[in-house]
């Protein structure tokens, strides 16, 4: 069997290998057999939770049954966003969560989520001895008449988590117009609720799923419709969230797009200011922008950069010591409220900002000044190491080397698809452009299954 478990759990099309009701139903027995050498629990108890994606209810049943074999207490939440189950993981005592989401990806897609019991991202080992575990006979336990596991539908959940979201934010929002962009995902409900129960004047995207249209032309990762609305209506901010609410990628009152880098440094340099920075530091990753690195030292912070992926930011954070910390694509971490990457609160927290200061976003975001970037995706259909892909290492050299420290340039894997990323940062556009082209153009004659994009 190959790895199941990427950089943000189990990817793949649904009800097609490896993400069938088979593989989920024997994953579920698994996870509680793991929890219970783990936890020391007579009976484990599970969060489970979802998107809107149509194959949702489909792999939910498969896998709540495998866990309600093997004897687990399973707490089902219908659709929440990712964190609220992160959320609820630790508010119910549970051993473990759940969540049945590919978050940006297309609908056809779905992907399985799991949380150790403090709300994180469960620890690679486990992960290890769950595959392991997957590829050996099951042996996971069976248990009989009343020892068989136990079925809760839990309808207090969206409750606990807008209250839990409210308990954070000492904020009104009577005079804020906000406009959203839910991406037909698991904030649908709830975003609105939000705001609305907060003063804040609401006009709403995204908010009709349909189980086919999460992700698609909509939210965090294609916010052209979140910025006509914000202009045609006057919001004062635009928010976009991702299908499962993870991410939050912000509008500004003249339109403007403002990523996960411009929030990091609005929110840490209002921190450091008030002295509520923690080691006077933000975690990033290696594709923040190099406008933030320089956004952040002026202020006095440091910037520490881990591989991509909130896990690992979130691993550096809790290393050093650090209450904030986040990418560039909106997953954002405030560690002092939440375990995970939060759209929403993420969002109370640019708020909260902003009506402390006084500033709109689009003045707040004159802290910082970007970098011309390109990001260039080229369909692989294997993923060698890359110093082997041919002709590629030697001129990645060549092209460090004429940016002389001016720039850089960063090629990747995607954890989650069959995908290579080429990035790079420079202060000419048009020659990052050819040049991001080119490499993209060596990766794709050597390894590529479809044109760069």
């Amino acid at each position: 069997m190959t790895r199941l478990f990427g950089t943000d759990g189990i990817r793949g099309v649904a009800n097609q290998e490896p993400l069938t009701p088979e593989m989920a139903y024997r994953l579920g027995r698994e996870i509680v057999a793991t929890l219970l050498e783990h936890e020391g629990q007579s009976r484990i108890r599970l969060v489970i939770g979802r998107d809107t994606r149509l194959s949702g209810p489909l792999l939910e049943a498969a896998l709540v049954a495998g866990a309600l074999s093997a004897g687990a207490e399973c707490y089902t939440v219908g659709v929440l966003p990712t964190p609220a189950v992160a959320f609820l993981t630790r508010h119910l005592e549970a051993h473990g969560g759940i969540v049945l989401s590919a978050s940006h990806n297309p609908f056809e897609d779905n992907g399985i989520k799991v949380f150790s019991p403090d709300g994180t991202k469960l620890p690679d080992a486990w992960e290890d001895e769950i595959e392991a575990r997957l590829a050996a006979p099951d042996r996971a336990p069976r248990p009989h008449g009343g020892a068989v596991g136990r079925l809760v539908v839990y309808d207090r959940a969206e409750a606990d988590y807008l209250a839990f979201c409210r308990r954070g934010a000492d904020l009104r929002l009577d005079d804020v117009a906000v406009a959203l962009d839910c991406a037909h995902g698991a904030t649908y409900r709830l975003a609105p609720r939000l705001f609305r129960g907060l003063g804040a004047r609401v006009v709403a995207l995204g908010v009709r799923p349909d189980g086919t249209n999460i992700n698609r032309r909509s939210g965090a990762l294609y916010p052209e419709a979140l910025q006509k609305k914000v202009k045609s209506s006057g919001a004062q901010i635009g928010l976009g969230f991702d299908g499962d609410g993870d991410r939050l990628i912000t509008v500004d009152e003249a339109g403007e797009i403002r990523d996960g880098d411009y929030v990091l440094a609005i929110c840490a340099r209002h921190l450091a200011a008030r002295g509520q920075l923690k080691g006077g530091l933000v975690v990033t990753t290696v594709m923040a922008n190099l406008g933030l690195d320089r956004s952040l030292a002026e202020a006095g912070i440091r910037a520490l950069k881990t591989q991509v992926g909130d896990r690992y930011v979130l691993e550096e954070m809790r290393r050093v010591g650090a209450n904030l910390g986040g990418e560039q694509s909106g997953h954002l971490i405030f560690l002092d409220r939440s375990t995970t990457g939060d759209g929403l609160i993420s969002a109370l927290q640019l708020l909260a900002v902003m009506k402390e200061t006084g500033r709109s976003l689009g003045e707040l975001s004159r802290c910082l000044t970007k970098f011309p970037q390109v990001l260039l995706n080229v369909e692989v259909r294997e993923k060698p190491p890359l110093d082997g892909v041919p002709g590629l290492a030697g001129r990645l050299k060549e092209i460090e080397a004429s940016l002389d420290g001016r720039g850089r340039i960063l090629v990747r894997y995607s954890g989650t698809e069959p995908l290579a990323r080429v990035m790079l940062e420079g202060e000419d556009r048009g020659q990052i452009e050819t040049l991001a082209r080119e490499v993209a153009g060596i990766i794709k004659r050597a390894i590529g299954s479809g044109r760069p994009r």
